[in-house]
């Protein structure tokens, strides 16, 4: 609410002590750099959900495109000896990679039903309650979006379970390593703005 408002309500409150009036003043700034970062935070998440779907996409049809050219020099080479196993790895990586989109396919079913279970609990939680503040919702989306980011960079690695491919094991372990960190980054920034948040509060 804007200045004009806040003020009609401390008035309805009967508070006017320039003392107490100044120091909620305070808590509603404090409570509005809360929400912003918390938005900001949160903005940030769902662009980086977004695009570790689209990264997983266009990198799976760059995988397709470069094993579908080097398809007839695997069978090509196939033919002498010594290179009997090109064509079986080729088939493998392809194989692996192809299965990618179904592995993401079903990762984002269920993300959708979590989503969807999340949402549901909500509106329930507020039809029982009127005064049900959303903060903790806010808390649990950016873990649904952790999770979701993390989630979805370990794809290769359960295609890799699906059909063992040689030389796709290195990729796999570089990209989970990297969901990891950035998950980490994610959880660790998180918890320290809200523990900085929380100690100003406490601390007025």
């Amino acid at each position: 609410m804007d200045d004009d408002i806040f003020e009609a309500e401390l008035k309805k409150l009967g508070v006017t002590d320039v003392g107490e009036k100044a120091g909620l003043y305070i808590d509603r700034a404090a409570y509005k750099l809360k929400k912003w970062f918390q938005e900001l935070f949160r903005n940030f998440l769902q662009l980086v959900f977004q695009a570790a779907a689209l990264v997983i996409d266009v990198i799976r049809t760059f995988f397709l495109i470069v094993l579908a050219i080097l398809g007839p020099l695997a069978f090509a080479i196939s033919v002498w000896d010594g290179f009997g196993s090109t064509i079986t790895q080729w088939i493998s990586r392809y194989i692996t990679v192809y299965l990618w989109l179904p592995v993401s396919d079903l990762f984002s079913s269920i993300l959708a039903r979590l989503q969807s279970l999340m949402l549901q609990a909500d509106i329930d939680r507020m039809t029982a309650d009127p005064n049900y503040s959303m903060d903790s919702s806010d808390a649990i989306y950016i873990i649904f979006l952790i999770i979701g980011i993390v989630g979805y960079f370990t794809i290769p690695t359960v295609a890799g379970w699906i059909i063992q491919a040689e030389g796709m094991g290195n990729y796999g372990k570089s990209v989970n390593t990297a969901a990891v960190k950035a998950g980490s980054v994610a959880a660790g920034a998180a918890g320290a703005a809200s523990g900085n948040i929380g100690g100003r509060l406490m601390g007025r």
